[in-house]
């Protein structure tokens, strides 16, 4: 059986790196378009999923130090 192929793309960079390897695999005849294009799909999925997580911890953030201010008035 071959080995599994993972991707890490946890964080931003971790994406960057997964395009990168995917990019240079297509064009080295490592991997179909097709399959690259799935890849990429997930990608920009995972990317908008970070976006949001990112945005609601920094709206959380801010939340608290209203609450913070309102409550030392």
């Amino acid at each position: 059986m071959a080995d599994k192929k993972r991707f890490k793309m946890g964080t931003p960079a971790d994406v960057k790196r997964t395009l990168n390897r995917v990019s240079n695999m297509v064009l080295n005849g490592e991997m179909e378009s097709k399959d690259a294009n799935a890849i990429i799909y997930a990608c920009n999925v995972t990317l908008g999923v970070i976006r949001v997580d990112e945005q609601e911890k920094r709206l959380s953030e801010l939340e608290q130090l209203v609450n913070e201010r309102v409550q030392h008035e």
